[in-house]
């Protein structure tokens, strides 16, 4: 970047900064939302509460499910982003 272009971009640097704050901010988020992680930890801990008698059948099935289609939505979104 020369001389010239810089002092005329001066102006928008606070811009810029807040610009690449956000896409840090959205990177980290989808990061997050699409960590499988926490949504099989979920998953182990419905299954223990079945085991124990804290959920009925019906309950863990329902919640099962929303969870598995939960990985796979993460599943097909890691396999576009490759």
């Amino acid at each position: 970047m020369g001389l010239v272009t810089y002092l005329l971009t001066l102006p928008l640097a606070p811009v810029r900064g807040v610009v690449w704050v956000a896409e840090r901010v959205a990177e980290k988020a989808e990061e997050e939302y699409y960590d499988p992680a926490p949504v099989r930890r979920e998953l182990a801990d419905l299954e223990g509460r079945l085991v124990e008698g804290e959920i009925d059948q019906e309950t863990f099935d329902e919640r099962e499910d929303e969870l598995l289609d939960r990985l796979d939505e993460i599943a097909a979104h890691r396999q576009r982003m490759q």
